[in-house]
């Protein structure tokens, strides 16, 4: 089992990183420990969408482009260094929709170059997406269908109800971290515990579980999540989350209120201009 800096070694500068969207779980304290590595041009790709876990990494000053179909802190309102950073240009944005990120997850899962897809068809997203194709149909002449190419990021990082003595995940019910871990070249993920168990061979878990030949690395973490919910274990931090949301509109408002959770995680607080550097 890992300690947390050594999980996200094989996150270096440049990395093609996916994440998930809150429900499949977020690695908070993962995403943290990257901030304080000051991992740098990351190219964040959601599936298919994320909120406070992209807004971090996009404030840290770790992302270079971002792919995406939404990035929210739902009922707390828009993610603000995100919206910040797409008005000042400072980040590339590669705007997407669910349906057709999914498409391009499921086409690297299967091993192919693309899937087709019709939902975009006419769409405006097709004059500034190189990696959507208009094909023929190649079983009826004249019928127009979308290639979506397939999505294959470096590494997956996301976090789990649970591993077993041999490394296999329980995600449970939410199946996205299945799809992370199969269309990337590794999965690295956190956990809220380990248990002495073979997932694998129990008729109950076994379906809702990753092999660990998808899993390049596990850390316990328990309450990784936090502020965010994780599903059986604890709701969001609502109070933090709208804090946030208004605190962070300004970089230095952004700075503190990310010292704080880096203490909330049991981080040292950092100096967000040092971050800068």
């Amino acid at each position: 089992m890992k300690s947390i800096n050594d999980l996200i070694t094989p996150i270096g500068d440049g990395c093609r990183l996916a994440i998930g969207k809150e429900e499949t779980g977020a690695s908070i304290a993962a995403t943290l420990a990257l901030i304080a590595k000051r991992v740098r041009r990351l190219h964040l790709i959601c599936l298919p969408v994320s909120g406070l876990q992209a807004d971090l990494l996009i404030g840290a000053g770790c992302v270079d482009t971002i792919e995406t179909s939404a990035v929210s802190l739902g009922e707390a309102g828009p993610a603000p260094r995100f919206t910040a950073a797409v008005r000042e240009g400072s980040i590339r944005l590669i705007d997407g929709t669910c349906p057709a990120i999914y498409a391009g997850f499921q086409a690297s899962q299967k091993g192919i170059p693309f899937i087709p897809l019709r939902g975009i068809l006419d769409s405006d997203l097709m004059k500034h997406r190189d990696s959507w194709k208009m094909i023929d149909n190649p079983f009826n002449s004249g019928d127009r269908i979308v290639a979506v190419e397939s999505i294959r990021p470096d590494v997956a990082l996301f976090h789990a109800q649970a591993s077993d003595r041999n490394g296999n995940v329980f995600v449970g019910r939410d199946r996205d971290g299945v799809l992370l871990a199969h269309a990337s070249k590794t999965a690295l993920i956190t956990v809220e515990e380990c248990i002495d168990e073979d997932f694998i061979q129990d008729p109950i878990r076994s379906g809702s579980s990753l092999p660990e030949l998808y899993v390049g690395g596990v850390c316990v973490v328990p309450g990784s999540a936090r502020p965010l919910s994780f599903t059986g274990k604890h709701g969001a931090d609502t109070q933090w989350l709208l804090r946030y949301a208004k605190a962070a509109r300004s970089e230095s408002g952004f700075y503190q209120m990310l010292d704080e959770l880096m203490g909330l995680h049991g981080f040292e607080s950092i100096s967000g201009h040092a971050l800068c550097v």
